[in-house]
């Protein structure tokens, strides 16, 4: 990628300073981008990237949000914000879905749209629910959460937002995005930290087939989205396209790491959970001229040393 090609051009990354958002700042860095991070909470000092301006709001928060970003012009916005949460609509999930909808919502409202280039939004594959694998963008979404109904709303607006004003929307549709730095409470970081510490864990069965891609790869698919006007107004898979069972993958973290003991079977599946969830990337493939470089047990080799060396 020529550094050239972004001189002088304005980033601002919502969510920045989460597990994704530091890959992708990190990389905007390397790329002569003038880089701003936009967060929910205040970043302590010593977590900042040196180069990397920081703003705080909440993007639930129109008025607040409006305060921080008026005046303010970006040649590429990256939407990482807010987390994923299965909570039921009357238990929580009114939350999930302002932060994921209203706030996508108040975001396009906010910004200058005088200069804007390319607006990635990051969906979910959860967005394709119960539907057969493998999961095409050709395919209706069926959201099963409230999470997933919020990201399924959010890809239809940005759409029907470039269909009717031409707003330079692009959705990419990650699957399972592993790698170092990620929060300890998912998956993959909480199966190493259980092997690592030679602990016996409970699992459940882990006949679900699931679909993993290294973070960098992702983070290469965000920028191979930017001022690509073939890919505006398109929801497109990001992933490996390779199905793997979830047992696999920690009988391989496993034998990696030389301890833990998975209990396989002791917990339930998740309510449902769709138990075949792998995408097709021809889309990403041609359209973004995109493919994932990191194999899965290259990927969870450098997941493993970081964990190691002290990130958990």
């Amino acid at each position: 990628m020529e550094i050239n090609r972004y001189h002088n051009k304005n980033l601002l990354v919502l969510g920045g300073s989460g597990f994704i958002g530091q890959h992708v700042v990190k990389k905007a860095l390397k790329n002569n981008l003038k880089t701003t991070v936009l967060s929910k909470s205040n970043l302590k000092i010593s977590d900042r990237i040196h180069g990397v301006t920081y703003w705080t709001a909440d993007i639930r928060n129109k008025t607040n949000l409006l305060a921080v970003l008026e005046n303010k012009v970006f040649d590429y916005v990256v939407n990482l914000s807010g987390y994923v949460d299965h909570k039921d609509y009357l238990k929580g999930g009114d939350e999930v879905f302002d932060v994921h909808f209203n706030g996508v919502r108040n975001i396009v409202d906010c910004i200058d749209k005088s200069k804007l280039k390319s607006f990635i939004q990051i969906g979910s594959s959860d967005e394709y629910g119960n539907n057969p694998a493998p999961q095409s963008e050709t395919q209706r979404e069926i959201p099963i959460s409230i999470y997933s109904c919020a990201k399924v709303a959010s890809t239809h607006f940005l759409q029907t937002l470039y269909v009717t004003e031409k707003f330079p929307a692009v959705i990419l549709r990650p699957f399972l995005v592993y790698g170092p730095g990620q929060d300890v409470g998912r998956f993959i970081p909480q199966i190493v930290k259980g092997c690592l510490n030679s602990q016996i864990f409970p699992t459940s069965e882990g006949v679900q087939l699931r679909d993993f891609c290294f973070v960098e790869d992702f983070v290469q698919a965000i920028f191979l989205s930017l001022d690509n006007e073939g890919a505006y107004g398109e929801v497109i898979n990001v992933a490996s396209g390779i199905p793997v069972s979830i047992k696999h993958m920690i009988n391989m973290i496993v034998e990696i790491v030389g301890t833990g003991k998975p209990q396989f079977g002791l917990l339930p599946y998740r309510p449902g959970e769709n138990k075949e969830l792998y995408a097709e990337i021809s889309k990403s493939r041609s359209m973004l001229k995109w493919t994932p470089k990191v194999s899965l047990q290259d990927g969870i080799k450098l997941t493993i040393k970081y964990y190691r060396d002290g990130g958990l």
